[in-house]
């Protein structure tokens, strides 16, 4: 499980500034291309997992979405697949507390900002139904729960 306990302090680490596997690269394409459009049923995981069929991954059919890797550790790429687990996120603005939760959510990583930040492309939220959108999440914020970072693998 990750915490927030230390925000700073979780995101070190390995610099990215490589380029993303094709594997990666195909995967955030298959998003991008179906931008406002729903995948499947509509429902989140429908995204990733069709994503990771039309690039031609190799995953558990469920919620195995490659290759578990640690975040704190290893460089976060365009293209992998993140899983929310009771996840809370605490943000302030303007003095004002705002708290965003996902239960259960799974959603493609689209663009690496910083260590922690990312752009996600996903569906099945609150803001784009069961069409594919984008949002920003800063992990920094992160105030309880556990995600899963997964590498697809070929």
């Amino acid at each position: 499980m990750i915490t927030a306990l230390l925000p700073f302090l979780l995101f070190p680490g390995v610099p990215c500034d490589t380029v993303p596997p094709p594997l990666n690269q195909a995967i955030v394409t298959f998003v991008e291309e179906h931008l406002d459009k729903k995948v499947g049923s509509g429902e989140c995981w429908d995204l990733a997992a069709e994503a990771l069929d039309k690039a031609g991954a190799t995953w558990n059919g469920e919620y195995d979405f490659g290759k578990p890797i640690d975040p704190l550790r290893e460089c976060v790429y365009p293209g992998d697949i993140i899983h929310f687990k009771n996840v809370t996120l605490r943000t302030f603005v303007n003095g004002q507390t705002s708290t965003t939760r996902m239960n259960d959510h799974t959603a493609v990583i689209t663009f690496v900002m910083d260590r922690g930040v990312f752009q996600l492309g996903h569906q099945n939220t609150s803001f784009s139904g069961r069409k594919v959108g984008h949002s920003d999440i800063d992990l920094r914020n992160l105030a309880g729960g556990e995600y899963t970072v997964f590498r697809p693998e070929p």
